[in-house]
């Protein structure tokens, strides 16, 4: 299981490695990259993890535990390469080089410890693994104990920290999920480095769990999954918002014919004729749209004067007709009285018996329900046969009042 686990991490980070050395080279920043160097890190360091491709690395050298070394010299890398992007996030530059100088010559410190210490078990006349099943072996406790309270707990509890206080003041929403992503695999990989110490002191207790590696594969395999998405996802994740924009052009689009004749009724209401141009409205589609609904709402609040409750009867008599669901039908009915009420208007005669302005549907859901169901009118308006039986016939009711001061 742990070959699997490691060979899927493995794959995960050079693909996420790839993606972002792409975006370094087109924009480069030192934010970015120091996220690369930590991916590319991670994608060697967990690659000379697979079992398989270990036991190879360590049959041709001749040393006993060189790619483990190695691996967790990549840990290290990480470690640093991520503090430094979260340090640089959230300090003045000046201050974030002296913080990231001191971690590095920290961790190059502990790392020539711990090389040491290798280089020392090398002298065995039995050789021993840097695993826990050895760990009563003093230099392999010592080797195991620097790099989990170094690589893990120092750093992983300094970026936890970090991800939670900067994503709070963060502006970015991709970069704030990220964040807190991140900080979430973090804590994933103190519980791995929690799993390694209590097997070690089981170990020097004088017992001999089973199981370590299995646990250890699954945390690792997790933490470095979470970790890898929150340290890509404000490259990434934007993207994700494409399908959505898209959806707002698409409601954009539908609820044009509907806009065109009410402003063409009530021109003043159109507050930014640039939106007319089609490319204009594209690249900021979320004002476009945002426009476009209020200016609906505004037309529909300044027929008032012409929304004749007599059309309200006939278009639901002609609703009742026909077979629709209850959000259509009431979308029909709305429909109806705006195509009325614009007539109306055209001829300059107001209604002597308004439509109640407490009738005006208010659909639920917040904004997205309101284009929503402003998108049901909009169709009902060009295609209901609703709204044309209902046109026709409001045209044979009794003669409304001449428009006075109904303009105004």
């Amino acid at each position: 299981m742990d070959t699997a686990l490691y060979a899927v991490s493995a794959l995960a980070g050079w693909i996420a490695f790839g993606y972002l050395l792409r975006l370094q080279r087109r924009q480069p920043s030192r934010v970015r990259g120091a996220i690369c160097v930590a991916i590319g890190a991670f994608a060697v360091g967990i690659t000379l993890a697979v079992p398989p491709l270990a036991t190879a690395i360590d049959h041709t050298s001749g040393l006993p535990n060189l790619a483990k070394v190695l691996s967790h010299a990549g840990a290290m890398t990480i470690a640093v390469s991520a503090e430094s992007m979260l340090l640089h996030l959230a300090l003045p530059p000046e201050k974030a080089a002296a913080r990231v100088r001191v971690w590095v010559l920290v961790t190059g410190c502990a790392f020539v410890a711990i090389a040491g210490l290798f280089a020392y078990t090398l002298t065995y006349d039995t050789p021993v693994l840097l695993t826990v099943e050895y760990a009563t072996d003093p230099a392999v406790t010592a080797y195991l104990l620097i790099f989990m309270t170094l690589g893990f707990f120092a750093y992983c509890i300094d970026i936890t920290r970090l991800c939670w206080r900067f994503a709070r003041i963060c502006g970015r929403p991709w970069l704030r999920r990220g964040l807190r992503v991140t900080a979430v695999g973090a804590a994933f990989a103190l519980l791995y480095s929690t799993n390694k110490i209590a097997y070690l002191i089981a170990y020097w207790t004088g017992n001999r769990p089973t199981g370590e590696r299995e646990i250890a594969a699954v945390l690792v395999t997790i933490s470095a999954l979470l970790m890898m998405a929150g340290l890509t996802m404000p490259a990434w994740g934007p993207i994700l918002t494409i399908t959505r924009r898209w959806d707002d052009l698409r409601s954009y689009r539908r609820l044009e014919p509907l806009w065109r004749d009410l402003i063409a009724a009530l021109p003043e209401l159109e507050l930014d004729e640039s939106l007319r141009r089609t490319l204009t409205a594209v690249r900021d589609i979320d004002y476009a749209l945002t426009r476009r609904v209020a200016e609906i709402r505004d037309a529909r609040l300044a027929l008032r004067p012409y929304l004749d409750g007599r059309v309200t009867a006939l278009a639901e008599q002609f609703a009742d007709e026909v077979e629709l669901t209850a959000d259509r039908r009431q979308a029909a009915v709305e429909a109806g009285q705006l195509a009325c009420a614009l007539h109306a208007r055209r001829a300059g005669l107001a209604t002597a018996l308004p439509q109640p302005t407490d009738d005006m549907h208010r659909p639920s859901g917040g904004y997205a329900g309101e284009i929503a169901w402003l998108t049901l009118v909009a169709s009902a308006y060009t295609r209901s046969l609703v709204v044309a039986q209902t046109l026709a016939a409001s045209r044979h009711l009794p003669s409304q009042s001449p428009v006075g001061d109904a303009r105004r």
